[in-house]
């Protein structure tokens, strides 16, 4: 259950200007764009200007920290999940600002904003566990060419990672490694060894250019108690999560050299990021007005659902390279970080529906007990104590107590046992889809043949292809992979009235 924190809350955006590169200085480069002292504006050659929520230029990587994520970070505390995401071109400092790269030779000033969200998340839980109770895992993952991989476990089957939708409309992803960590240098550890496992590759343009979207994502689950001793047992449960994005830079072949498998790298990254450049269009261009966001055309985008549009407090941090070489991209960064500021988000406090049903129990205790109290002391003022009435009515109480706390376990028990029934349809239903999926593509197979046969009439082969387009369109609302057939005209044959239709391009490849 979530509670509503009011009003939505705008995507921010920071854009991080690098310095210009040794390399770029060898080939005497000039500098294209421009911080304007004492405010949030960008200029763009001579005459494009752009403003953000936060401008850097030669910023160190506590700077950018303190003022951009560690506010998400306190949110997340409050109940809020959070997002920040570094989007820009190849070499233009992404992974060097999210601190995803070789962590375990970095020093502490060099620290990028995920090992610095870790210091203070640990330090944070250290000086409030006196009166809350914390429990923080941690999951790595990688898109890459279109595959999830599960960084923490490489051995993973790709097939066994999913991305799943659950009644509320939160984006789940199964099948990839939870760790459950309990120090800054235990997560830490973990970091280093998925970002070691991380896909890397050398370009034209960088030496150790990400070829892959990661996403760090840490959850935080906590549980205040009554008082400082514990004592009352539970009265609050809030959770919250934390994507930590480092996006594979968006480049082109003439300038990057790819070929081969790194041509194929790339091809798959500006994939992605076109996707996700049309859901930021989608949300953020208010001129078009769109009501359909394309979130299904990447597994970036649909992983990156609830940050854009969703249940997240976003922060986009715009990396930007200064070389006139590379004027385009950078305009075209600056372009979608614009856009991006129109998108409008509603973060919501995310609550365990056990904690509030506990919590209404609890209220109901309190008041029951408060009431005990107001009678023994009225009574004795009015002359009527009654010590016997007085404990039949105590007894009242616990009886009461201990009738919720049993309505309580019963309740825990149903849901278990829901979760169980939902997660049998949900397995029951995925195979049904993927029957129907087969039996669509086995039609289409055989389309052709049906349509010529010699019963064949206009009449059937108009009624064969509606119901296959039909089909084609239920299964692409459910299954991602099978989109509507397109059904072009066959050849005619000999001992048929009129040419069949036959599918030029099926949902997938038949059997």
């Amino acid at each position: 259950m979530a509670a509503r924190s009011g009003e939505g809350t705008h995507v921010r955006v920071a854009a991080r200007v690098r310095p210009l590169l040794a390399k770029e200085l060898a080939e005497e480069a000039s500098t294209c764009v421009q911080v304007l002292p004492d405010t949030s504006q960008i200029v763009l050659g001579t005459k494009r200007s752009f403003t953000f929520d936060q401008v850097f230029a030669d910023a160190q990587q506590e700077q950018i920290y303190t003022l951009c994520v560690r506010p998400l970070l306190e949110g997340c505390f409050n109940g809020y999940n959070a997002t920040v995401l570094a989007y820009g071109q190849t070499g233009s400092g992404k992974t060097y600002t999210m601190g995803t790269g070789n962590v375990s030779v970095q020093s502490r000033d060099e620290f990028g904003v995920v090992p610095r969200v870790i210091t203070d998340l640990f330090q944070l839980t250290e000086d409030n566990k006196a009166t809350t109770s914390y429990k923080v895992t941690c999951s790595y993952l990688e898109i890459y060419n279109e595959e999830c991989r599960d960084l923490l476990r490489p051995q993973t089957p790709k097939g066994d990672i999913q991305i799943r939708e659950d009644a509320a409309g939160v984006i789940l992803v199964t099948g990839v490694h939870t760790e459950e960590v309990t120090s800054f240098d235990s997560m830490m550890n973990w970091l280093a060894e998925g970002s070691v496992n991380r896909t890397t590759g050398a370009t034209l343009m960088n030496q150790s250019s990400s070829r892959s979207h990661s996403i760090f994502t840490i959850t935080l689950d906590q549980r205040k108690l009554v008082n400082a001793t514990g004592a009352g047992g539970d009265l609050s449960f809030m959770s919250a999560k934390f994507h930590l994005v480092d996006l594979a830079g968006s480049e082109r072949a003439k300038r990057t050299g790819a070929v081969g498998s790194r041509f194929k790298e790339s091809v798959a990254i500006n994939g992605g990021l076109l996707a996700l450049g049309n859901v930021i269009s989608a949300l953020g261009d208010e001129s078009r007005r769109v009501t359909h966001v394309p979130y299904r055309e990447s597994k970036l985008t649909r992983l990156l659902q609830d940050s854009l549009g969703g249940n997240s407090r976003t922060l986009m941090v715009a990396c930007l390279s200064p070389a006139d070489s590379d004027f385009e991209e950078t305009a075209n960064t600056l372009k979608y970080a614009n856009r991006a500021r129109n998108i409008k988000n509603t973060p919501v406090v995310n609550r365990d529906p056990r904690a509030v049903r506990m919590a209404e129990m609890q209220a109901e205790i309190d008041a029951l007990k408060s009431d005990l109290r107001k009678q023994e002391e009225l009574r004795p003022a009015a002359g009527m104590f009654n010590p016997s009435a007085s404990v039949a009515f105590r007894k009242l109480a616990e009886e009461r107590e201990g009738e919720l706390v049993a309505r309580a376990e019963e309740a825990e028990a149903a849901r278990a046992r829901l979760e169980e029934k939902l997660c049998a349809a949900e397995e029951y239903s995925s195979d049904m889809q993927r029957c129907v999926a087969n039996a669509y593509r086995t039609m289409c197979q055989h389309l052709p043949e049906l349509c010529r046969g010699p019963t064949a009439t206009d009449a059937s082969r108009s009624i064969l292809t509606e119901a296959l387009e039909g089909l084609a369109s239920l299964l692409g609302s459910i299954v991602d992979d099978v989109p509507p057939p397109t059904l072009t005209a066959g050849p005619p044959t000999a001992g048929a009235d009129a040419a069949p239709s036959t599918p030029a391009r099926l949902g997938a490849t038949a059997p």
